[in-house]
């Protein structure tokens, strides 16, 4: 996921300086990235016409995506790339949370005590990152909250 296109490089390089890749990027699949104490996947699996999956696209992906879920333990954040991702997890944890959480740039949501708590990004897709909509100092400070959710100590 993310190897080899731009959102890639820019998300990379947030992960490393963040201390959870041990390289600031990844252009193939056997290039040594590892990433520690984080776990990337999409909430939908197909590239659709204009990047915009339907509605019945993104719910016939979800399953996919609870059963990955399912099978990570110790799950306590999870860092939402763009409005997409955050509906699709809303709709895993907790499909009906009164007052519905927005999605934002750094917003946060924790449904219940067990659960993970959700935070929001802004996808590192080129038009955000080339029109300045997300830096990477934004999406530097998203991931160093997460660290500080998750109980990771800074390196």
């Amino acid at each position: 996921m993310f190897t080899g296109d731009r959102s890639g490089e820019f998300l990379f390089a947030s992960l490393f300086r963040a201390g959870l890749a041990n390289q600031p990027s990844s252009l193939s699949r056997d290039d040594g990235l590892t990433l520690s104490g984080c776990y990337v996947t999409a909430a939908v699996r197909c590239a659709p016409p204009q990047n915009r999956p339907t509605p019945d696209e993104r719910e016939r992906c979800l399953p996919y995506l609870r059963r990955e879920l399912e099978l990570l333990t110790n799950v306590s954040v999870i860092v939402c790339l763009g409005a997409l991702a955050w509906e699709a997890a809303l709709a895993l944890l907790d499909p009906r949370p009164r007052p519905r959480p927005h999605f934002g740039h750094a917003a946060e949501f924790a449904s219940r005590p067990a659960q993970p708590v959700l935070l929001a990004s802004f996808h590192p897709s080129q038009q955000n990152t080339f029109t300045g909509r997300l830096t990477a100092p934004m999406l530097d400070a998203v991931f160093e909250r997460a660290r500080v959710l998750a109980g990771v100590a800074a390196r």
